[in-house]
């Protein structure tokens, strides 16, 4: 999960829907709804049932199963492999036998090779820098691209606006930006408009340089290329004490290839009021990525099987139609979220009611973490669409009556509610951490280690089955499924006012 922008491919050329029924029919005759004291009672009756029969132990079956789809290609299920097309006819099939409506989107996306990745210091004092070339980053001279490095002010959003660069000359120069808040599609646009022939971009935590990318090769500009927290801090230093010249040289070459997401629905239930959740399937090619996003993919999957059960055994459809996705490209830059959200008419964005999106529920230093819907907390973006603060107190509700520790984390653009978002559309949902670092007062609250990632193994070889807190997965799968059954009758709660 989490998208870096950094993955091996990036960004979705065309979708072209197959077998979507769910998209282009026309809605069905729906019964007259239910009275809305009603529709509560089967919202409660339906979320009680779902929460009782789903749970971590019943969801980890599909967690073998793609672990066992990894190991047989090749070791992970990245967007474009034999090992992801396996695990998406996994949850096809049983979405199908569960007698959901079915189908696979097919979209196009790019793939970026590195040709040539190399970063020195020229001046003051000559040594080499380990560099990962940005994805689809302009290629540099042959040689490189030799200047004088400059690095515009470093706040709470380094290098996310011309504002930063005001203080001096970028022209014809490098510019040294430190990774946070904003895409680095938009640090690499920014540092071009201000008149930098480069960039060089460091990390803001961990040892590793960042692996940035700007998703398409048509948004590259200049060449760029992402370096360690460390390497950028020793290099900050020493600009603010004269002039340093490096040499950047990166380059990289694009090939189109194919993938697809995963759709199913209930047959059932008004189409003017779609209940929309999601969960990426891709790996990044690394690792099979059981936590990321195994887990999400595993939950949700869980969850509507369990939904399909109760209906076949109550007779009942869902008031509102429940529409379950499982994207591809995820790690290439939420790809097939985007290309699911550009294909909707204007009719059928509006019909989405919300969208509750799962990635990494069930990291091994886990803090339970809801996504900040009325910005309560103040950090990075603003508040989601209209809906999303009571989508967050639904869940945080829930989590309250369970005796379950709960954190607010901010809409930060890096999972599948982004298209949603800019779409207008509420969205919430939860994440138990990915790279970030456990404060002390987190592990006070949530166990596990202070001072350690979420997740040790994220975006690497070690995110198998021996990567996973199962007993958060168990409570997030809890939360889907309240969710689900709350949602599937009554969605009068995303109109209720929230109280401050």
């Amino acid at each position: 999960m989490r998208v870096h922008l950094r993955r091996r491919a990036v960004t979705a050329l065309a979708a072209t829907a197959v077998a979507t029924p769910m998209l282009l029919a026309a809605a069905p005759a729906e019964a007259r709804p239910a009275p809305q004291s009603q529709q509560h009672r089967q919202a409660e009756r339906l979320a009680k049932k779902l929460v009782k029969a789903s749970s971590g132990e019943s969801a980890y079956r599909h967690l073998e199963e793609l672990q066992d789809i990894a190991d047989d290609h090749g070791g992970n299920r990245a967007a474009g492999t034999e090992g992801h097309k396996a695990s998406t006819e996994y949850v096809y099939r049983l979405l199908k036998k569960a007698g959901y409506d079915v189908s696979y989107q097919n979209f196009d996306f790019y793939e970026s090779k590195t040709q040539r990745e190399k970063l020195t210091v020229v001046s003051p004092e000559p040594r080499e820098i380990k560099v990962a070339a940005y994805e689809f980053s302009k290629a540099a001279p042959e040689g490189g691209l030799k200047a004088v490095l400059a690095a515009p002010r470093v706040d709470d959003t380094p290098g996310c606006g011309l504002d930063d660069y005001a203080s001096g000359d970028f022209k014809g120069k490098i510019a040294l930006v430190k990774r946070g808040n904003c895409t680095f599609q938009q640090k690499e646009e920014v540092a071009a408009k201000a008149g930098a022939a480069g960039l060089i971009l460091y990390n803001h935590s961990g040892t590793a340089p960042v692996h940035g990318g700007v998703e398409d090769p048509a948004n590259a500009h200049i060449p760029a290329g992402g370096i360690s927290l460390a390497d950028g801090e020793a290099l900050a230093a020493a600009v603010a004490k004269g002039d340093v010249t490096v040499s950047l040289d990166v380059a990289t070459e694009a090939t189109k290839r194919r993938t697809r997401n995963v759709i199913a629905e209930t047959k059932g239930g008004s189409a003017d009021h779609v209940v929309a959740l999601g969960s990426h399937l891709d790996s990044v090619p690394e690792g099979p990525g059981i936590n990321d996003n195994g887990s999400g993919s595993a939950g949700l999957l869980e969850v509507a099987l369990k939904l399909a059960e109760e209906t076949r055994k109550s007779h009942q459809q869902p008031t509102n139609k429940v529409r379950f996705a499982w994207w591809s490209a995820e790690e290439l830059g939420l790809l097939g979220s985007k290309a699911y959200v550009a294909q909707l008419s204007e009719k059928q964005r509006k019909q989405i009611a919300l969208y509750l999106n799962f990635d990494m529920i069930a990291s091994p230093n886990p803090v339970e973490f809801v996504y900040d819907g009325d910005d309560s907390d103040h950090q990075g973006s603003g508040p989601g669409p209209k809906g999303s603060a009571q989508i967050e107190r639904l869940i945080n509700g829930f989590l309250d009556r369970q005796d379950a520790p709960h954190e607010g984390t901010d809409f930060d653009g890096r999972s599948d509610y982004g298209p949603f978002i800019a779409a207008g559309i509420p969205a919430g949902g939860t994440f138990t951490g990915a790279e970030g670092v456990k404060t002390k007062e987190q592990a006070e609250k949530f166990g596990g280690t202070a001072g350690a990632a979420y997740d040790a193994n994220y975006h690497g070889a070690g995110d198998n089955l021996s990567n996973l807190d199962l007993d958060v997965f168990d409570t997030n799968i809890d939360v889907i499924a309240h969710a689900v059954g709350t949602y599937a009758h009554d969605l009068s709660s995303l109109s209720e006012p929230v109280k401050g």
